[in-house]
């Protein structure tokens, strides 16, 4: 991924200096020098284009998977993957680079209600918890800044996505499930996939599945075959 949430709530502090007269010209051209836009950056507009309602998964594509399990996430993975686990520090949001040349997927698990305790001043936008959190950042378009709230989310759903390759081919569904629901970014391409996945549980737990094919080995049934094995695990996570 590569990007964290700690530089891009700077950027919005920055943005907060103008807010008193934030009309949405400014704002735009604040996120513009900071970020890019529709053009330069088509993660900005993109929306989910579908939803999937509960996908066929492929039961004998299962059988072909190895389970994993660490703290806080139980998942089963395709052989020939390298696997790493994220890791949060200190009170923000911040991932590890993620720079495995080889086929990887990297995992991120995050308890109820993360999003909203780290920016609890959501709660008076109607944000109460991580799903709601998460839908309204992969909702958020540059084209439809209008307030120093939707500037926000723009910014959030910029430093949220991790490195999906050529951008002018990426494409996001939605997903729902039994047990959860949520999003996938996604980019086909003839030697090299990219999928980022984040999914909550019914309990409010957050996933985040970052997943670099190279080979392109996987397409959007085979890792919709992957996050219906994700659930939560009990593994406490280790003292440092």
């Amino acid at each position: 991924m590569g990007k964290y949430i700690a530089p891009a709530i700077i950027l919005f502090v920055a943005i907060l200096f103008v807010a008193k007269f934030g009309r949405p010209a400014i704002l735009k051209a604040y996120v513009q020098t900071g970020i890019g836009n529709c053009r330069t950056m088509p993660l900005l507009c993109i929306i989910p284009e579908k939803e999937l309602v509960n996908p066929e998964i492929d039961k004998a594509y299962l059988q072909e998977l190895l389970p994993y399990t660490f703290p806080g996430i139980e998942i089963s993975i395709p052989k020939g993957f390298t696997v790493i686990k994220g890791e949060v520090t200190r009170i923000y949001y911040k991932r590890k680079k993620y720079t495995a040349k080889s086929p990887a997927i990297y995992l991120l698990y995050q308890k109820p209600n993360f999003f909203i305790n780290l920016f609890p001043q959501l709660q008076k936008q109607g944000i109460e918890n991580n799903y709601e959190f998460v839908n309204r950042t992969m909702h958020a378009q540059f084209i439809n800044i209008d307030n120093l709230t939707d500037t926000f989310f723009v910014i959030m759903k910029s430093a949220f996505t991790p490195n999906l390759g050529e951008q002018k081919n990426i494409k996001m569904v939605k997903f729902k499930t039994s047990d959860k629901k949520g999003f996938i970014t996604y980019n086909l391409a003839p030697s090299e996939n990219y999928f980022d996945c984040d999914a909550i549980s019914d309990d409010d737990a957050f996933f985040k599945i970052y997943i670099k094919d190279e080979g392109a080995r996987l397409d959007l049934d085979k890792v919709l075959a992957i996050i219906s094995t994700l659930k939560t695990s009990n593994i406490l996570d280790t003292p440092k």
